[in-house]
């Protein structure tokens, strides 16, 4: 049997932090989840990964200590059950604005009784012969919350049994708000949405989260009650750390 850590984390009321895969390399995948982090997700709609590669990006972080979670493209039947065949124990579902899609989500997710997921998997089998018997339980299913509508909709949403927990995206929030992203701290109305969705989980039960995009906001989030915290990606540590290694190089010029 597997234990699903950052679920079982989450279940306690403990934050579980992670970091997102999105260059689409199994090797960065795999240094991630070696840096302490709970989970990585691997970014299945805004990153760079094909079928076969989010394979092997999912063998490669379960040789890492962090869970491998992942995020769907869509809210489609068959590419969430090819995650959770490839071994993903976390699947994150964008978009989910109502209590049908949410449906949708919670049935593609669990194997009979509790969902319509396809009997069979593939290398998930590595878990061992018993993976049937417990993936119900261990698999953490979160959807995204990240329009009007979807706050709305919240608390039913979140009541949804099989739906574990959600995942708020503050940038589309903010788009569908009908501002920029960046004005979103600012947007009193903004904040008062934040706090409608954790009052959701709240009432439901379930596990508040949100895409930070970067550490530097953990605490204030952590503040505010998430606990299911992706803070920030590959993409943003390589491009970051080369700016910031540049800019260096080019200070020690200016003094030369």
């Amino acid at each position: 049997m597997k234990i699903n850590a950052a679920k079982q984390k989450m279940l306690r009321g403990e934050p579980a932090f992670g970091y997102s895969a999105k260059l689409g390399s199994p090797v960065a995948a795999e240094f991630l989840g070696h840096s302490g982090v709970d989970f990585v997700m691997l970014d299945g709609q805004h990153g760079s990964w094909g079928q076969d590669s989010l394979i092997q990006g999912a063998t490669a972080v379960c040789a890492s200590p962090a869970m491998p979670f992942a995020r769907a493209t869509y809210n489609f039947f068959p590419l969430i059950g090819q995650l959770l065949d490839a071994g993903i124990l976390g699947i994150i579902v964008p978009m989910v604005n109502t209590i049908e899609e949410a449906r949708a989500v919670a049935k593609a997710c669990r194997y009979p009784p509790m969902g319509e997921r396809s009997y069979g998997w593939g290398r998930a089998l590595t878990y061992g012969d018993d993976y049937p018997n417990w993936i119900n339980d261990q698999v953490f299913v979160a959807v995204q919350i990240e329009t009007v509508q979807a706050v709305e909709n919240a608390q039913a949403i979140l009541a949804v049994p099989g739906i574990d927990g959600c995942m708020i995206g503050p940038a589309d929030l903010a788009c569908s708000m009908g501002f920029p992203p960046k004005e979103a701290p600012k947007r009193e109305e903004h904040v008062r949405a934040l706090e409608r969705v954790i009052l959701a989980c709240r009432n439901t039960g379930k596990i508040p989260g949100i895409d930070t995009g970067a550490s530097e906001s953990v605490v204030r989030r952590i503040e505010q009650g998430f606990i299911f915290i992706p803070m920030g990606s590959d993409v943003k540590f390589l491009t970051s750390g080369a700016a910031a290694g540049l800019e260096i190089a080019k200070q020690a010029v200016a003094k030369s």
